[in-house]
């Protein structure tokens, strides 16, 4: 007989695999499906973000600290949002001058009996609103003169107000040269017809050494 008329007849058929192997590969599939999914759904838990991602990756221990160290970043954010809603609208220390628009520090009213309170007291009857205009007023004459009824400058110039020359007070008062209420009474005068407030005075003396 020729060669290939003497197989086997059990050889001639395509071979099969066990049959056992199909469930057992389905179940291994169903178990690696049903694990993923829940390793997806403890992560959507705990909020994650790249970090349980990353951690996802990681050996145990160093999975764990990642998640923690994200934790606690999370409650460190939100505490930091409800204190930035608690914290108050800062307030204006000073508030802009109503009549010149000049920002003024509000000053309080001087000791009784000072040359400062008598000017204090004069300025309503020159418009002036002492709470927000005497700083501006305080500031030019304590350079000026020290607030000193006496005080003389080489150029003629005396008084509190430091009228040159002095003699020009006396349209206030004949008492110019020794009163305090006389010398100041020109001086909220001066500046009302010269610069409109105490303010804008003090605003170009500062810019000229001089009003």
């Amino acid at each position: 007989m020729s060669e290939h008329r003497r197989r086997s007849p059990g050889r001639t058929g395509a071979s099969h695999p066990p049959r056992f192997l199909l469930p057992v590969t389905a179940a291994a599939v169903a178990a690696i499906m049903v694990v993923t999914l829940t390793g997806y759904m403890v992560l959507r838990a705990t909020r994650p973000g790249a970090g349980a991602v990353i951690a996802a990756m990681l050996p145990g221990s160093r999975a764990l600290a990642v998640l923690e160290e994200q934790r606690q970043q999370m409650i460190v954010m939100d505490a930091a949002a409800h204190t930035m809603h608690m914290v108050g609208v800062p307030q204006v220390a000073a508030m802009a001058n109503l009549d010149t628009g000049v920002g003024t520090v509000s000053f309080p009213p001087p000791d009784p009996g000072t040359a400062q309170s008598i000017a204090w007291n004069m300025m309503s009857s020159f418009g002036f609103s002492p709470s927000t205009q005497f700083s501006c007023l305080n500031d030019i004459w304590t350079r000026e003169s020290g607030w000193r009824w006496n005080a003389a400058n080489a150029s003629g110039a005396y008084g509190i107000p430091q009228a040159l020359p002095g003699s020009k007070m006396a349209s206030a008062g004949s008492d110019w040269q020794t009163n305090p209420a006389t010398q100041i009474k020109w001086g909220l005068g001066y500046i009302q017809s010269v610069y409109g407030t105490p303010c804008s005075a003090w605003s170009f003396w500062q810019a000229n050494g001089w009003y």
